[in-house]
């Protein structure tokens, strides 16, 4: 049943403060409560009935709608007859937090509301719950130790004539029943899952791509599903990590049952998911260690007996010792109240495997650590031999630019307008001695990134012999002294005539000081260019003809 029916129905006493965008949530069952924290006893899909006595203040109104919410409960009904009208903090928190509240009226009792919800749900499910329970049965038994998340998918199949596909935050496919989708429908099915998220709209989540809906269900890992005991987590702190589940079908309209039944499957799922986690813990630890040896600066002995430990784990059946490569992650939070090193090391995990490549095995072959908001990978790469047995480099060295070109767009949206990631990559190295220079060359690659606009920044290792190097590292107020001394006067000057100063002089550099290369890309007379360059030179006290001066407006431009 809806939340609407509910509201439809006069002998309940409901009177709507909020959420009426939000009406056709549908009602599972009915819960009365008045704890603080009542997240153990709630499964999802409640409507929550409250007499209000937990609320001591109105500071206590924020953290009980956030824990119902997170639950997924259907809906909230605060009873009149404690406190009269409901209070406005209570109203404030529920928009927030985009879940539906209802006033019932004094003369109404809970139990009287508490019946008619049971006898109309029990009523809806009684038809098809033998057809339900056996389904599930059946997916119990097919699940994650019978096969893993493909199992499952195919047994949706063949069952319920569905097709789905597992998928990891960053739009690469994990498990699927039939023919893989593109990367394409991926990133953007990823993309959708993550914004939707981070608005907190209610799942499943509906996209349509090239004329075929799909409904995305997240895939929560223990612990972080609704009524667990994170169930009040912040959403930024698994957003990144957690699967989604995309199913080629519009659940609009679906009945209860077979919603119910999907979710079902995302918990099997997830019960995979978070075995592979543990799974992971090996490599954590071996990257961990050999970290804090190349941090502390132990001797390369040392270090180099570690990796030769890390080497098989990572690369069984090599046979030949690696390259390696160092790639450091950060992701910030405005407010910097989340910690970034889980979630960046979660990240990297995912980012570092080809997007091309299905299935999660591949990730096995990733070592990532986190201290504080940092995370550091250790990469192995196969080397190469020549014909004489010299050495000829990494077989496949990562670029920056590279690993963050498919992910670009679900990472954006995951971290939405308050998160960031920066990602420096170094260069390849062959022995122990060279891990320390290579992890210092990623994180000041890092923050070469970090000094670009943009949600998602990469740098590589090739753009530390560059000027690019020197800026992340000039101080703030020098930076805003620096600038504003040379470029204020020209944008003020553009603010009151509409000139176009700076796009010129950028234009002008560009086009390294050439007048005619310039004219023409700006689509001017020259005359009118070196009569924009005089009116720069003028206003400026500089000289575009000078190499200092020139150099000195391009920093200039880079550090705005």
């Amino acid at each position: 049943m809806r939340l609407r029916a509910l509201l439809e129905t006069e002998a309940l006493g409901l009177r709507l403060l909020g959420g009426e965008d939000e009406l056709d949530r549908t009602v599972r069952g009915v819960m009365t409560t008045d704890l603080r924290d009542p997240s153990r006893y709630l499964s999802g899909g409640e409507l929550v009935l409250t007499g209000l006595a937990w609320r001591r203040n109105s500071a206590d109104s924020e953290p009980f709608v956030r824990i119902l919410a997170s639950a997924g409960v259907a809906g909230l009904a605060a009873g009149e007859a404690e406190l009269g009208d409901i209070p406005d903090d209570l109203v404030s928190a529920c928009v927030r937090n985009r879940l539906p509240l209802f006033a019932v009226n004094e003369d109404v009792a809970f139990a009287t509301i508490t019946e008619y919800v049971v006898r109309q749900v029990s009523g809806e499910r009684a038809g098809d719950l033998a057809a339900v329970v056996d389904r599930h049965r059946r997916l119990m038994t097919s699940g994650p130790a019978g096969g893993g998340p493909d199992v499952v998918l195919d047994l949706l199949t063949t069952d319920l004539d569905l097709r789905a596909w597992v998928l990891s935050p960053t739009g690469r496919q994990i498990a699927g029943a039939g023919e893989p989708l593109a990367p394409g429908i991926c990133a953007a099915l990823a993309s959708e899952h993550l914004a939707a998220v981070r608005t907190g709209r209610r799942g499943p989540h509906r996209i349509s791509i090239q004329g075929i809906t799909y409904s995305l269900f997240p895939i929560r890992g223990h612990g972080r599903a609704a009524g667990g005991p994170a169930a009040a987590r912040d959403v930024r702190e698994t957003v990144l990590s957690d699967w989604l589940l995309a199913v080629e079908a519009d659940a609009g309209d679906w009945p209860a049952e077979r919603l119910d039944l999907l979710q079902g499957v995302t918990q099997l799922i997830a019960v995979e998911r978070d075995r592979r986690d543990a799974a992971r813990t090996v490599r954590r630890r071996l990257a961990q260690e050999v970290l804090e040896l190349v941090q502390t600066g132990a001797p390369p002995a040392e270090i180099a007996a570690r990796l030769r430990v890390a080497a098989p784990v990572l690369l069984p059946g090599l046979g030949a010792a690696p390259h390696w490569q160092v790639v450091v992650a950060r992701v910030d939070w405005e407010n910097g109240d989340i910690p970034g090193g889980p979630v960046a090391q979660s990240l990297l995990e995912e980012i570092l495997v080809d997007p091309s490549v299905s299935g999660p095995e591949p990730s096995d072959r990733i070592a990532v650590a986190h201290t504080g908001d940092e995370a550091i990978a250790l990469v192995p790469l196969p080397s190469l031999s020549g014909d004489a047995g010299e050495d000829k480099g990494p077989d496949s060295a990562l670029h920056a630019d590279e690993l963050l070109a498919t992910v670009r767009d679900p990472l954006a949206a995951g971290l939405a307008d308050d998160g960031r990631l920066t990602l420096g990559v170094s260069a390849a190295v062959h022995s122990a001695e060279g891990l320390r220079g290579a992890l210092e060359e990623a994180r000041h690659a890092r923050r070469v990134a970090a000094a670009r606009p943009g949600r998602v920044c990469a740098a590589g290792h090739h753009e530390l012999a560059s000027h690019v190097l020197l800026l992340p590292f000039v101080p703030d107020d020098v930076r805003r002294a620096f600038t504003a001394r040379l470029l204020d006067p020209l944008r003020d000057y553009d603010r009151r005539h509409r000139a176009e100063l700076i796009p010129t002089l950028e234009a002008f550099l560009d086009c390294d000081g050439s007048w005619t290369r310039c004219a023409t890309r700006l689509h001017l007379h020259v005359n009118t260019l070196r009569y924009r360059v005089g009116r720069i030179e003028q206003l400026t006290a500089r000289d575009l003809s000078r190499l200092e001066d020139k150099l000195d407006f391009f920093l200039a431009l880079r550090m705005s």
